[in-house]
């Protein structure tokens, strides 16, 4: 497993594993403990891991927490999803940057996602289980939401968007969210 910065966004590391494939299939490493911390992330600050199935079209976007945040660890463990970044720490050298990822069940990429960053993205495949281990324990009184088809973030969805939450749906803009 290789660990990959991704200079447009400080911090953001993509996590490559080695998939060992055969007439059977594939095995893939999806978390090595003394990668992560070659890199400088501590595994054992984890505290939760989660999983969310979508349909193709679904767009789950743009999500981050207030206070001190959230760091995750995301991967798409089936099908295929158009994953977002856009680094919204006011102190970050890459302040709005946004990146995308094309992340699949194939390769078992993950991205590790700073706190501060938002994050979204978009079912490409039929079905697509998205894999998320995250540093703090949830509080939905944290909860941020950005829409998803806001002019300034721009983001290219490579399909309509299909389906998402109401949340989602009435999300405020980019500016509105950073003024609370």
């Amino acid at each position: 497993m290789k660990a990959i910065p991704v200079p447009a966004i400080s911090g953001l590391i993509l996590f490559q594993p080695t998939p060992h494939r055969d007439e059977r299939g594939f095995f893939s490493r999806t978390f090595d403990a003394d990668v992560a911390r070659s890199v400088g992330i501590d595994p054992d600050a984890f505290v939760q891991d989660s999983v969310s199935r979508s349909v193709r079209g679904v767009v789950r976007a743009m999500h981050l927490r207030s206070g001190d945040g959230e760091a995750k660890l995301v991967r798409c463990s089936f099908g295929e999803v158009f994953d977002v970044v856009v680094d919204l720490r006011p102190e970050s050298p890459t302040f709005r940057a946004m990146e995308t990822f094309r992340l699949s069940g194939d390769t078992q990429v993950s991205v590790y996602i700073p706190a501060g960053c938002a994050h979204g993205f978009q079912a490409l495949s039929d079905l697509a289980d998205v894999s998320y281990r995250i540093d703090r324990v949830h509080n939905p009184d944290e909860d941020v939401s950005i829409a998803y088809n806001d002019p300034e973030l721009a983001i290219p969805w490579p399909l309509p968007a299909t389906l998402m939450s109401e949340r989602d749906k009435s999300a405020p803009s980019l500016a509105d969210a950073l003024r609370t």
